[in-house]
């Protein structure tokens, strides 16, 4: 998800000299882009040797951590925003962690696939699971062990106690505010506890 167009919307969600912690943040990409265009300071964690590696390279602070242990490493409020890109699927304590996201950050922006977007419900109609760009792998080999929608996000939040400050759909780099849901094929929320 390192389009420039996405990594602009999720980085407008950032207020200018937060301090940011990026829960799997892959290559460093959005880290780096927010440090460079929005003056934020802050951490990565990862746990891929490669990308752990490619972040050094990119100049972000990175840590090696595995998301299933928990943030107990970092205090209540420790970060102004907290963010999962493109990581909430990939975890097996999902709830867990964004209620952990929720109590170290001030902020947090999570951003998944949607699988309530159109194309991915023609496809189960039709008998089988969906493969798209933004879900390109077969059922048998994906490395998310989660698919979740955008509605479903919303009752998790509520559920939690957590108040979404802003949402919206991502479907190819443009801004979906109008039925994302149905017309988005990645759901991104902003919230608070």
């Amino acid at each position: 998800m390192a389009e420039h167009s996405v990594m602009e919307s999720i980085a407008r969600l950032v207020p200018p000299g937060s301090r940011v912690l990026d829960l799997g943040c892959g290559d460093g990409a959005l880290l780096a882009h927010l440090q460079a265009t929005r003056a934020c300071t802050g951490y990565g964690v990862e746990i891929d040797d490669t990308k752990v590696l490619a972040c050094v390279k990119r100049g972000v602070n990175v840590l090696q951590l595995n998301l299933e242990g928990g943030l107990t490493m970092f205090g209540d409020d420790a970060f102004d925003v907290v963010l999962q890109i493109d990581t909430l699927q990939h975890l097996r304590n999902a709830q867990t962690m964004l209620l952990e996201t929720a109590r170290v950050g001030r902020l947090g922006i999570v951003a998944f696939p949607n699988f309530a977007h159109w194309p991915n419900r023609l496809a189960v109609l039709q008998g089988h699971m969906p493969v798209t760009k933004r879900l390109p792998y077969q059922w048998y080999d994906t490395p998310n062990i989660r698919v979740g929608t955008y509605r479903d996000f919303e009752v998790l939040a509520r559920r939690n106690g957590l108040t979404i400050e802003d949402s919206f759909g991502l479907h190819e780099g443009r801004e979906v505010r109008s039925l994302p849901n149905l017309l988005a094929s990645t759901a991104v929320f902003r919230f608070s506890s």
